[in-house]
């Protein structure tokens, strides 16, 4: 596929998500906690995916799945703005079995309907990660959704380090045995060392945005990503990156073999049936 090809096929994709019309109203402590009990009952809560594409051939690969708020008094919230209490109330742990078994189940739709298969990549709080039920919850929904556990790549963050290590390294280990691809979300932006990647036993990196945003301006960027892929060449381990806007970063990221990247050159993250129109899109194409 030539540049203009890959252009032309993503046009109405590329513009950046439009912000919420309505401001949202500023919330905190038992307000928001309250609130967004409520929003899990309601079912305010919506899925957008962002395509995973794969640098060499320039077509989807996967998809991330990234959690929205609709709130009808407020319009579109953004993870930024509620995640952290719902971690402090422990309420990301029924939010997220959600999110998981809402992108599971639409994930094996796709691939029902001949979109697949499709690697399907799901953030995963530290506070999921180590909650008694963890294990058995993913089982659950892998179960009901009949979803494909070798096509599950479960994104964890640097931070978990801190977090009772031992526990989080034996909990990923389960999670491997079943088949679920880990994968180290935000790389290069936290506390990592080559011996927590190995004691993690992660199947993959996802290089932060920070660093593809600077490549036109900042050659320790550049240095840093080269360092990056030779590592994870090294290690057999797959890499994303995230954040790609222009042509050149993603040259820059096929000069140096990385596997796949997501970002607005492509497409911002969208709703599941816009992203359904792309998956139409590119599968008519392959058939012309």
């Amino acid at each position: 596929m030539n540049e203009k090809d890959f252009e032309k096929m993503n046009q109405k994709h590329l513009k950046k998500e439009p912000e919420s019309k309505t401001k949202t109203k500023p919330l905190a402590g038992t307000d928001l906690e309250d609130c967004l009990k409520k929003a899990l009952y309601r079912k305010e809560f919506q899925i957008y995916y962002q395509p995973i594409i794969d640098v060499a051939s320039e077509r989807i690969a996967g998809m991330e799945a990234l959690l929205r708020w609709n709130r009808p008094d407020a319009g579109m919230v953004y993870p930024d703005d509620f995640i952290p209490t719902a971690e402090e109330t422990e309420l990301i742990v029924p939010i997220g079995e959600w999110v998981l078994h809402t992108a599971c189940l639409q994930a094996q739709i796709w691939r029902n309907a001949g979109y697949g298969p499709l690697k399907l990549a799901v953030n995963i709080s530290p506070v999921q990660l180590q909650h008694k039920n963890f294990i058995p919850t993913v089982e659950k929904v892998l179960k009901e959704t009949e979803f494909d556990p070798n096509c599950l790549e479960l994104e964890i963050t640097e931070s978990v380090v801190f977090r009772n290590l031992d526990f989080v390294a034996d909990t990923l280990r389960r999670l491997k045995k079943v088949g679920i691809i880990i994968s180290m979300d935000d790389f290069g932006t936290g506390y990592s060392s080559l011996e927590n990647i190995n004691r993690l036993t992660v199947d993959s990196l996802k290089i932060d945005q920070t660093f593809i945003r600077n490549l036109e301006t900042n050659p320790s960027s550049k240095e840093i990503i080269s360092a990056t892929m030779i590592m994870a060449n090294n290690l057999n381990l797959e890499v994303t990156a995230e954040g790609v806007e222009i042509h050149s970063q993603l040259n820059f990221l096929k000069q140096h073999k990385c596997h796949y990247f997501q970002g607005y050159l492509y497409s911002p993250p969208i709703p599941a049936e816009k992203f359904q129109e792309i998956l139409k899109a590119e599968k008519q194409q392959k058939t012309v």
